[in-house]
């Protein structure tokens, strides 16, 4: 909480100064994006290049790890909506926990990857866990600062304070913070997360050496209770009065917690050896990519719990597992309008997974430790052309104990100025995470050494898109899976780790189309799924559904922009995967069928000069349609509340 206080003062330190900001008219479907911020008068030694000029939104830019450039957004509308959570994303394919900063369900997966190496496991911990992928970098003309604020359930509060500015045109730093802390509504779900991000982006006057960095730390604590007893899960589907106050149910266990931390520097610099201009149509650049990554998971318990079976010890249960990832790439790239952008690299990896000791079971020793280091080849491609845009990526280890390679291809052709098709294909072969080859624990039945048994999970996608605004936006892929790796119960009902012996096939379509008449507005999305074979194994939903009947104006004099509906969202039932807090995985299970309830929620929201409201009452059906709403078994899904907050950006 401390840290909530002082990162506030300071943010607020920063927009006292901040200026009057004109905003252009946004069109009737809030979506522009041409806001005009006038430049402060008096001087600043960050913006001396940009005295008596002024600064307009696309020059505030967000640079991503590849490189791809896009600006703040400040608009309103109700795709942002959908982005107003804990997440800050867009979570249609999960549903969440009863309480914020606990873990999702996944309801619809993506196979595509990119990655040749396993990673830590204890997924279901990692949703909020920021990755590589996940950093931005930033170029503004003037100081920006962004306040996020929501409220959570009983104590608590989510908060994501961000800044970034520029000391010159050639150095950019941001520095944020995303905390959160919420009581919950059971006993013993207490959440407390904090994710602290730090990013510099820098180039010579010259242009021919650049360099990103950042600097990320995160720690991600939950407690622990197991869920409902089954006797409770009774009590709470009957919609009794007298459980109606969730904090009388007793969980299966009061004395655990998780705890996931993690912090990683990072270094992406490169030198243009060639520089393209006017005259000379090519480029050529040396690069670099350093990256250190340490993180552990832990799970702690005062007394044994006969949940997970019998242990070495009776009290004190302390399962910590460890990985330390060192990452070097050396990379070159020529980049010619004729010919294209080629890129070839080198990478070098270093692994160290597991524990402090080895274990003796049955007569068999569990190893402690998987390490050694891989030597990675992989290369890419991109061009233009005229309205065809084609990319490649491959990635093959070449040396080193772990076997893997990728291949990614994608070809986009620009049908009409509102039609966009994309064609993808992809195929990876990898091991399995590190915790399904390697596990120790303090409870007898979750130690395994699979590291010589399980073979590398292969996977194929062909994916097709269609972008229409007009129209419709169409997702379809579909994907065959060998070799897949999921946890499970055995005959002993001790959930272990199996590899699957079938080909799975699996097919996805999604559609998101919006209907607009007037100031009123229905956004639909759906998705259709269907395992062809191994539905035993990959459960899921076949349909999924949101739709958003909304009405949206311009009030006062067009001083606030307000959008204000219901949302609907559903899911067949199935055979809904289960959650195992020891692992902090998911595990297959097919004796219970949850989902099949609708989830309702009525929002207002505002926005008024560069501030964006949020007001929601969520799941405001759950009185009246029926206390049968799960999020695993045993875990009951969220009660009906009012929730609030805001976005706030200042340009200064």
């Amino acid at each position: 909480m401390n840290k909530f206080f002082f990162i506030i003062i300071i943010f607020f330190g920063f927009s006292s100064y901040s200026q009057t900001i004109e905003s252009s008219r946004e069109d009737k479907r809030a979506q522009v994006l041409n806001d005009t911020i006038n430049e402060p008068s008096t001087k600043s030694t960050s913006n001396k290049n940009l005295k008596n000029k002024k600064a307009t939104i696309d020059m505030y830019k967000i640079i991503s790890y590849k490189r791809d450039t896009t600006y703040f957004d400040t608009t309103l509308s109700i795709k942002k909506d959908y982005k107003y959570n804990y997440l800050r994303k867009d979570n249609f394919e999960l549903i969440s926990f009863s309480n914020v900063g606990q873990t999702y369900n996944t309801l619809s997966s993506n196979f595509q990857n990119i990655h040749t190496l396993p990673v830590l496991g204890a997924r279901a911990r990692h949703f909020n866990y920021m990755e590589v992928e996940d950093i931005n970098y930033y170029q503004v003309p003037t100081p920006f600062t962004e306040l996020f604020y929501k409220t959570a359930f009983q104590q608590g509060q989510i908060l994501d304070a961000f800044f970034t500015t520029n000391m010159s045109k050639q150095f950019n730093f941001s520095i944020a913070y995303k905390g959160m802390r919420s009581l919950g509504k059971y006993q013993h779900i207490l959440t407390s997360t904090g994710n602290f991000r730090f990013t510099s982006n820098y180039q010579t006057k010259s242009g021919r050496y650049q360099a990103r960095a950042h600097i990320v730390m995160q720690d991600l604590l939950n407690q622990e209770n197991g869920g409902l007893t089954d006797e409770d899960v009774i009590n709470f589907q009957s919609g009794d009065e007298e459980f109606k106050d969730r904090g009388v149910f007793d969980p299966i266990f009061q004395n655990a917690e998780s705890i996931l931390e993690g912090r990683r520097f990072y270094l992406d610099h490169k030198y243009n050896i060639i520089r393209g201009n006017d005259s000379l149509q090519h480029n050529f650049s040396l690069g670099n990519i350093i990256s250190f990554e340490d993180k552990y998971f832990q799970f702690k318990q005062t007394a044994r719990s006969d949940f997970f079976g019998s242990a070495f010890l009776n009290s004190n249960i302390n399962d910590k597992v460890t990985l330390e990832n060192f990452y070097n790439r050396v990379y070159i790239n020529y980049d010619n309008p004729i010919i294209g952008n080629i890129n070839f690299n080198v990478d070098y990896t270093n692994y160290n997974y597991g524990y402090n000791s080895l274990v003796i079971l049955n007569g068999e020793t569990i190893t402690n430790r998987l390490k050694g280091s891989i030597v990675t080849l992989g290369g890419s491609y991109k061009k233009q052309i005229g309205a065809f845009q084609l990319d490649g990526e491959f990635g093959i280890n070449i040396s080193g104990d772990i076997e893997g390679n990728f291949f990614t291809g994608q070809a986009a052709y620009q049908l009409t100025d509102d039609i966009n098709a994309i064609a993808k294909i992809n195929s990876n072969s990898r091991q399995p995470n590190y915790n399904h080859l390697l596990y120790q624990s303090d409870y007898i039945n979750y130690n395994w050494n699979n590291s010589n048994r399980f073979e590398n999970i292969q996977t194929q996608q062909l994916a097709f898109k269609i972008e229409s605004q007009k129209l419709a936006n169409i997702e379809l892929d579909y994907t065959n899976i060998n070799n897949y790796t999921y946890f499970a119960k055995n005959e002993e009902q001790s959930i272990k780790p199996f590899q699957s012996e079938e080909t799975i096939n699996y097919f996805r379509i999604k559609l998101n189309r919006e209907i607009s008449y007037g100031k009123f507005a229905l956004d639909n999305t759906v998705l259709y799924q269907n395992v062809l074979n191994g539905e035993d194994v990959l459960n899921i939903p076949q349909i999924i559904t949101r739709n958003t009947l909304y009405f949206r104006d311009h009030l006062f004099k067009k001083a606030m922009y307000l959008e204000t509906g219901i949302t609907f969202n559903y899911f067949t039932k199935y055979n809904m995967n289960g959650y195992d807090p020891l692992l902090a995985e998911f595990y297959t299970q097919n004796q219970t069928k949850l989902g099949g309830f609708p989830r309702m929620d009525f929002f207002v929201n505002a926005k008024i000069r560069q501030t964006r409201i949020y007001i929601k009452a969520e799941h405001f059906n759950s009185h009246f349609t029926g206390y049968d709403y799960f999020s695993a078994p045993n875990n009951p899904y969220r009660d009906f509340t009012v929730r609030f907050g805001i976005v706030w950006n200042f340009f200064l």
